[in-house]
């Protein structure tokens, strides 16, 4: 599994540097990997990036964004295209932060881009944007961290304010993507019970149901919009679904 998360020709992190990274703390292991991110297949794939674009101009244009857990900045490019504005990425990785300033070049009609270093259990922000997304980021939260996320989400965006974020169908049962996914969320849960500072990344505790509830919970309205671009499964349901939770005025 860590091994197939190196790019090609060289460009993405060695074996061991996953290794280095996999063994500190989730903070720490994302400054040492942020310069060769993008490398990994851990960046959201640019197909989902336009998907989940094309999903949200029907429900704009919003003014003001928020990427929570901004990383390297992908998800940046979205509410680049969705807010006239003012756009703000915040990550509590100084390391990730750097190369997402470094890697922005926003042409001149683009929203203003603002950086923040904060963890996303406390933004520190009043209620001022329009609209919230995230990507590939909700592993990194334990599933009792998970209401206090979403009610910290609730609390940055103005009535009648969006969060929204991909969410993908669960591997079937028996299939080789379910057993990998499984073995990798055992692997880290024996590491985190063996081995200090902890490294929270699992796969399989994000279910649409329980994401649902917590949502509900936290005040939103929640909806689901299939993202038929990127294809259906035999059963004819969607891959992957766009959650759209609203902060009712």
């Amino acid at each position: 599994m860590l091994s197939a998360m190196s790019a090609p020709q060289g460009q993405g992190p060695t074996f061991r540097e996953l290794v280095v990274q996999a063994l500190s703390s989730v903070e720490h292991g994302y400054d040492l990997l942020a310069p060769k991110f993008d490398h990994t297949a851990y960046r959201t794939p640019g197909p989902v990036l336009t998907s989940v674009t094309g999903a949200l101009r029907p429900l704009g244009p919003f003014g003001s964004g928020l990427d929570v857990c901004c990383g390297t900045g992908a998800g940046m490019g979205v509410l680049r295209q969705v807010c006239r504005e003012r756009i703000t990425g915040v990550d509590f990785s100084a390391g990730m932060l750097a190369v997402a300033r470094d890697r922005t070049r926003a042409a001149p009609d683009a929203p203003r881009t603002d950086w923040v270093r904060a963890d996303a259990r406390a933004l520190p922000f009043a209620p001022v944007f329009d609209l919230a997304v995230s990507f590939g980021a909700f592993g990194h939260f334990l599933s009792r961290e998970r209401p206090g996320l979403f009610a910290q989400v609730h609390s940055v965006l103005r009535p009648g304010g969006r969060f929204a974020f991909p969410i993908v169908a669960p591997a079937r049962p028996g299939s080789r993507p379910y057993w990998s996914l499984l073995a990798f969320d055992t692997a880290m849960r024996v590491r985190n019970a063996v081995w200090r500072p902890r490294f929270v990344m699992y796969y399989r505790t994000f279910r649409l149901g329980d994401v649902w509830k917590e949502l509900i919970g936290a005040g939103f309205e929640v909806e689901l919009r299939p993202l038929d671009d990127l294809g259906r499964r035999a059963d004819g349901s969607p891959r992957c679904r766009l959650v759209v939770a609203t902060r009712p005025v």
